[in-house]
């Protein structure tokens, strides 16, 4: 498998530091809200990489964290924290804002296919950890004391800018301006270990420590929880693009000022998902959530397949129009699938060609759209149905998008036969054309030919479904 490494902007070998294992980690939400689903992007698509490295056949150990303190509204440590501010807001505490928001998140990724990791960490279970490693690094030279609060020392590094081929789109997000400045830096780049109450008097959860009462800041909770659980040698490190710089930036500095060694080897980040008013965030008061998508009558993994069709590296516009689209090759990729027939054995011999090919696509930088090719291309094959369920339900460990549900069954898909699904499929096509060329004439021919062979169709925001009624 070949996967581009974010530290080389190359696309290199994948190879982890024990044969056969990969020690991947995930950065997990800031519970402060519902996740939008541009954040729902990167965790599909690092749900896609877990799975493709099972089907590879490594064995995975993934592990997340939940930011349930300590991450404030600017990355350049100034602002408050995003938890004490979402509480204030919903007149909740800090630990009942973060118990909903969290089962939430992982309903979203129920809903999602996306599978919860076998290890999450809310950050509040590891203050100890957190003091445990700022002293450490306090003890090695590596941070100093100001204002109350602990700071790593950026100006020891040999390089702190590791993701130096990053374009200035893509690193602005860590830069942001900010109305307030800390005075206690001593270098712009320097960045907050733990804060005391100094920072804020107010602060709902706070821990003793030997710098005084305060919280940790929000980078060194991933480092110390990937090191209790993954070791000091980490394989595969993923978020979206806009964690490289400065959070993934500060968690190899001081993970590797830590160990006195390199810590991570691959880097995998994915890129944004805007709409036409660019990067969807939180931040910009965006409402769009799985459970929008829902209320507008589309399936979850409609959206799903709507990232699989696209690649992790290139940013991905989003609108309605283009989830319609996805919407309606969904309907027809499900439609397929269940009407293929549920006897008989799979030819393993001819199946073997097609998961070499799906293996290839996948390991190919886990090009998606490639590999939903290779499904498309065995559905069209000769093969016999026995084979290509057996092959939908093998390509779907990875893509996760319920081929084998029987979704086309509730509109009486199931009965029918393949050929005959195409040939329906196919004037339903041509009627939409003609509805496109405003042809009102040609579309009504169609659909009463449709309906003299009891086909009933129907338009619905996830495109046009039908159903032969008996």
């Amino acid at each position: 498998m070949k996967l581009t490494n974010t530290l080389t902007m190359k696309k290199e070998d994948f190879a982890t530091y024990e044969p056969g294992v990969v020690k991947m980690y995930t950065c997990g939400p800031t519970v402060y809200g519902r996740a939008h689903i541009g954040n729902l992007r990167s965790y599909i698509m690092e749900d896609v990489l877990e799975k493709a490295l099972e089907y590879e056949g490594y064995r995975v150990d993934r592990v997340m964290n939940i930011t349930d303190v300590g991450h404030l509204t600017s990355d350049a440590d100034t602002g408050e924290d995003k938890m004490l501010k979402g509480a204030r807001k919903e007149h909740k505490s800090v630990l009942e804002l973060a118990d909903m928001y969290t089962k939430a998140f992982f309903e979203d990724c129920a809903r999602l296919n996306i599978r919860k990791p076998a290890t999450v960490v809310p950050a509040t279970t590891r203050i100890e950890d957190f003091i445990e490693m700022v002293q450490a690094l306090l003890t090695k030279g590596y941070a100093y004391i100001a204002g109350g609060n602990v700071y790593f020392d950026t100006s020891k590094l040999d390089r702190y800018h590791v993701f130096g081929n990053q374009n200035a789109e893509d690193l602005a997000v860590g830069v942001r301006d900010s109305v307030e400045e800390d005075g206690n830096k001593r270098n712009k780049t320097d960045f907050v270990l733990w804060f005391t109450k100094s920072k804020f008097e107010d602060q709902e959860l706070k821990w003793d420590s030997p710098w005084g009462i305060g919280y940790p800041g929000w980078h060194i909770e991933c480092s110390a929880i990937s090191l209790r659980e993954l070791g000091e040698h980490l394989d595969l490190h993923c978020g979206g693009i806009d964690n490289a710089f400065p959070h993934h930036t500060n968690e190899i500095a001081q993970s590797e000022a830590y160990l006195g060694h390199s810590w991570c080897t691959h880097w995998f980040h994915v890129l944004h998902l805007n709409d036409a008013g660019g990067k969807i965030s939180k931040s910009k008061g965006a409402k769009l959530t799985v459970s929008l998508l829902e209320e507008k009558g589309y399936d979850p993994l409609v959206y799903r397949l709507f990232n699989l069709q696209s690649h992790y590296r290139k940013p991905l516009t989003f609108s309605f129009e283009s989830l319609d689209n996805a919407a309606q090759a969904y309907q027809k990729l499900t439609a397929r699938v269940t009407a293929l027939g549920k006897g008989g054995q799979p030819d393993m011999a001819k199946a073997e060609p097609y998961i070499e090919r799906f293996k290839a696509a996948l390991g190919n930088d886990l090009n998606t759209a490639g590999a939903l090719t290779v499904l498309y291309d065995m559905l069209k094959s000769d093969l016999t149905d026995a084979t290509k369920r057996w092959l939908a339900g093998d390509f779907d460990r990875v893509l996760g998008l319920d081929l084998l549900s029987g979704k086309g069954a509730e509109s009486g898909k199931a009965a029918v036969d393949s050929g005959l699904a195409e040939e329906i499929e196919g004037l339903i096509a041509k009627r939409a054309e003609a509805r496109k060329n405003k042809d009102w004439a040609a579309a009504d021919a169609i659909r009463d030919e449709l309906a003299a062979r009891h086909v009933v169709v129907k338009d619905t925001p996830q495109g046009v479904q039908w159903h032969i009624e008996n």
